[in-house]
């Protein structure tokens, strides 16, 4: 994600080495979606250079490749799922909690499996699970069964909550986009564990996006108040400012409890000048 060529020299200065781009956003944010483990395990030199550009305290929320996920749907899947734990080691600290985003198709018909998988996996880890079948967000008893499972492997339940973005029909291309690819589920804010994450996905409309994740405002600020250490992704149909809007949001969350630490100061896009 610290690669988004609309933040290039506007947000982020350009052009920057690859062993630099990851340094910038740090000075932004202070975590990060993993999204490309998804698609391809990085070498373990790759990921000792996203350690180096940051520091011990920043979070990495990385996606479990699709082939476990998805393809070998949390079975048979120990080779892969050891040549990724193996590739992200260098991280240390800094690997916050893996992300085991499961496809729609997978129900509570599964829980079992997930389960079980869940059981196997390393405790040198925590672990986060993002569902999108309906029935975990209307069924009680889905949602129980699943709180409980996951609650037995002390994982958390990542919360994707689209319901601004879906409120109103799309406006722009991106949102067109956007509106096809995205779960549409009910919201849901509880926390299994004392790190919850959440993805929030608002409108390139600015004014909604800030609309939209007021209710969230109240809940990550209870959970600081209750000692809890919680992680927020915002996002955007074009995401062309959402380390701005992720500051914000810091911002608003921080004039709740005063006592949360600041943001890092943004490395500056262009070189200082005394004019």
């Amino acid at each position: 994600m610290w690669t988004n060529r609309s933040w290039q020299g506007r947000l982020l200065a350009h052009p920057l080495p690859p062993q630099e781009r990851l340094r910038h956003y740090a000075s932004w944010c202070d975590a990060v979606e993993g999204n490309t483990t998804f698609y391809a395990t990085p070498s373990r030199d790759t990921v000792a250079s996203w350690a180096a550009q940051t520091d011990p305290d920043f979070r990495f929320v990385l996606k479990l490749p699709k082939i476990v996920t998805h393809q070998r749907r949390l079975t048979d899947a120990d080779e892969p799922l050891r040549a990724f734990l193996d590739a992200i080691e260098p991280l240390g600290p800094r690997a916050h909690a893996l992300w085991i985003q499961l496809p729609g198709s997978f129900s509570p018909a599964d829980v079992p499996t997930l389960s079980r998988f869940l059981g196997r996996l390393p405790r040198s880890h925590r672990y986060a699970v993002e569902v999108r079948h309906p029935a975990f967000f209307t069924e009680p008893r889905a949602a129980r069964l699943l709180a409980e499972a996951l609650t037995a492997a002390a994982a958390e339940w990542v919360p994707f909550d689209t319901t601004a973005f879906f409120a109103s029909p799309p406006t722009s291309d991106a949102e067109r986009d956007a509106w096809l690819k995205k779960p549409r589920v009910p919201l849901r804010s509880l926390a299994l564990t004392d790190r919850p994450i959440v993805r929030y996905l608002g409108r390139d409309d600015t004014t909604r996006t800030v609309e939209g994740w007021q209710r969230w405002v109240d809940v990550v600020a209870g959970w600081l108040r209750e000692g809890r250490s919680p992680t927020m992704f915002v996002h955007t149909p074009d995401n062309a400012d959402a380390p701005v809007l992720a500051r914000r949001f810091h911002d608003e969350v921080r004039a709740r409890v005063p006592e949360l630490e600041a943001l890092p100061e943004p490395i500056p896009v262009g070189p200082l000048t005394l004019f």
